[in-house]
């Protein structure tokens, strides 16, 4: 896990840098609050932050104030480092912001008992904004999350005509898995589908479990051929071999829709899944397996 140092004096920080290190800690240095404050607003920032109370420029306590003004997403964890022990200091600290402080000079095992806590707390914070945005059988996003992801894409297409696609994926026949083997069976296929599904995306593509067995992909930047490239990689992920269950093999293919937005002013999403749906639709009554496009990238087909 990584974690920031932030302190002004050299001894406190390479002391404190030797420590995490050997604990295991991916450590960060910051030597003021300006270059703290830097090191937390990237998108790979540390999740847990040791900052000193005192430290030319911005101190400790602003850089937490505007950790938390800013609604960092993930939290960060913050301890403050102190020599002040008043009280009047303390909730001064905790109102800023601060999760937990240690008094200068530390304890060692007070120290890594402290962080220890941070990082259950973290553990916890992470399982539940899980919950409220992952489907709890197959570990996609859940419908209201990749919804939200494809109208803000849809913005920056209004924006700055940034174009994206969207492709709907519907398991082929999936019912009849259910009714000859039962649901256990059936929840084991469709995690194994979803995983199977996710395989080409690209990092920054989300798939979300649109409904039952059926699956919304949003692909920024994408025109529509790039998006029927993707799709069709998909379909060939899903069905290149049958799923292992408990109840032996089990064949299973996909069919798959694909609409997109390459213009402003762009399609309001509910007008976007329509299209896509249509050619889902196509695609199963052309014989299930298949990709079918939108008849046109910006309007409804």
């Amino acid at each position: 896990m990584k974690i920031l140092i932030a302190d002004d004096e050299d001894g406190t920080r390479l002391k404190l840098e030797t420590l995490l290190a050997k604990l295991g800690y991916d450590v960060l240095v910051a030597r003021d609050g300006a270059e703290a404050w830097e090191l937390l607003q990237r998108e790979d920032a540390p999740s847990l932050a040791l900052l000193d109370w005192l430290m030319p420029g911005m101190d400790g306590v602003e850089v937490c104030r505007r950790v938390r003004q800013s609604s960092k997403v993930p939290y960060v964890y913050i301890v403050m480092l102190t020599v002040k022990g008043q009280k009047q200091d303390l909730v001064a600290g905790m109102e800023a912001g601060a999760d937990d402080y240690l008094s200068k000079p530390f304890d060692v095992d007070e120290l890594r008992v402290r962080l220890s806590a941070g990082e259950r707390i973290l553990s916890l914070q992470e399982d539940l904004r899980l919950q409220a945005t992952h489907d709890d059988l197959t570990g996609v996003l859940n419908r209201g999350t990749v919804l939200d992801i494809l109208h803000r894409e849809l913005a920056l297409v209004a924006r700055k005509s940034v174009p994206v696609a969207i492709i709907l994926a519907d398991l082929d026949d999936f019912k009849q898995v259910n009714d000859q083997h039962g649901h256990a069976i059936g929840d084991t296929v469709l995690r194994e589908a979803a995983r199977r599904l996710a395989t080409p995306m690209r990092p920054y593509d989300a798939i979300g479990r649109y409904g039952g067995e059926e699956f919304l992909i949003v692909l920024p930047g994408c025109g529509i051929e790039s998006a029927l490239v993707v799709a069709e990689r998909i379909r060939c992920s899903v069905g290149k071999k049958p799923i292992t269950t408990s109840a032996g093999d089990v064949p299973m293919t996909v069919s798959l829709g694909v609409a997109a937005v390459e213009s402003a002013p762009p399609r309001g999403a509910d007008e976007l899944i329509q299209s896509a749906d249509d050619a889902l639709y196509r695609a199963k009554r052309g014989g299930r397996n298949r990709v079918e496009q939108s008849s046109n990238p910006d309007a409804p087909s």
